[in-house]
């Protein structure tokens, strides 16, 4: 008796794991029915999508459409500006640019521009030390800017950024100084938040004014209010830049405070060199960010050329273009592109902030 109940409780042990394992599929099974959704159901929240999308003639349509021909035509104009920059920098390294047939003044022509790629620690340091025995100097006037929003400040220090790394990169550097850099200040404090490594930085920073630290006969103040031209770069002058945004610049501010000092001023040669690009808005400026007037000086100290240093600096969203880019243009007119115009011009003040 005992052995035939053993032996018919061992079919019933064997059977159970098979139940078990019958019992998840059905619940598997039936969770999955309960998860398909109904073709019918499916369909319906995006019918009335696929209407809106059908009728060419809707205002939403037509409103998309001309938003991407702007951002098409935007993205071209940005990318043919960055061919014309490569092209100038590799024309100035390998000396075979505009700038090439003029030389670089009696100590014969510069050494190549590796302004695109890193340049060793050790040799950015040597150039740089070099600049700041024998010049030349650029100072930016943080003082001008008292009354800018913490916003301004940031960007104001991003520029900063930008322009010390481009100097850094550069094979003739000018020696940087931040003069009214005081401890404190929104752009003290935006300065050491937004740059990593801010304090090891090689330049003079400063709460003095750069009247107290150089000569007045060796400073020249450059503003693009100013009636004297710059015709060249001599190493034994102290530059002198507005430490200001686009937002916060009121018209002859910069030169106001020159005159008040008695400073020698002078603007970049955008009139001379460069001519007014018909634009939806009208809109033509000489006034660049510190980073883009720093582009134009050392672009301008290597290859000796007022047209690929201002190539290098003065974007198309200024509204100024040399004349061989405006005979291209009038050449090969685009719709497209005149409706990009505005939007070039917003682009413009993202690439001032774009990282180093």
């Amino acid at each position: 008796m005992e052995a035939g109940a053993a032996a018919g409780a061992e079919p019933a042990a064997g059977t159970e794991p098979a139940v078990l394992a019958e019992a998840e599929a059905a619940v598997a099974a039936e969770a999955l029915r309960l998860l398909r959704i109904e073709p019918s159901a499916a369909g319906e929240p995006s019918a009335g999508r696929a209407g809106d999308a059908a009728e060419p003639g809707s205002r939403n349509a037509l409103r998309k459409r001309r938003r991407w021909q702007r951002v098409l035509a935007a993205r071209r104009g940005k990318r043919r500006q960055e061919r014309q920059r490569r092209r100038a920098r590799r024309a100035a390294g390998d000396g075979h640019g505009p700038g090439a047939a003029l030389g670089s003044g009696p100590e014969g022509p510069g050494p190549p521009s590796v302004r695109r790629g890193r340049v060793p620690a050790a040799l950015a340091t040597e150039r740089l030390l070099q600049a700041r025995a024998a010049g030349p100097r650029l100072c930016v006037d943080l003082g001008v800017g008292g009354g800018m929003s913490e916003k301004e400040s940031g960007r104001l220090a991003s520029q900063i950024r930008r322009l010390y790394g481009a100097n850094r990169r550069a094979a003739r550097p000018f020696w940087l100084c931040l003069t009214g850099f005081a401890a404190g200040t929104a752009i003290y404090e935006q300065c050491l938040r937004m740059n990593d490594g801010f304090e090891r930085y090689l330049m003079d920073t400063t709460p003095e004014s750069y009247l107290d630290l150089f000569p007045l006969e060796a400073i020249v103040y450059l503003t693009p209010d100013s009636e004297n031209v710059l015709q060249d770069i001599d190493p034994s002058k102290v530059y002198v830049l507005g430490g200001l945004v686009d937002e916060s610049i009121h018209k002859q501010l910069t030169l106001r405070r020159a005159q008040e000092q008695h400073l020698c001023t002078a603007r970049l040669p955008i009139r001379e060199y460069m001519v007014r690009a018909p634009n939806s808005r009208n809109y033509h400026s000489e006034t660049l960010a510190i980073n883009q007037v720093f582009d134009v000086l050392s672009t301008f100290y290597e290859t000796r050329s007022w047209p690929a240093a201002l190539r290098a600096g003065v974007s198309s969203g200024k509204g100024y273009v040399l004349p061989d880019a405006a005979d291209q243009a009038e050449t090969a007119p685009s719709p497209a592109a005149a409706q990009g115009n505005a939007l070039l011009h917003g682009e413009e003040l993202h690439r001032q902030e774009a990282p180093a």
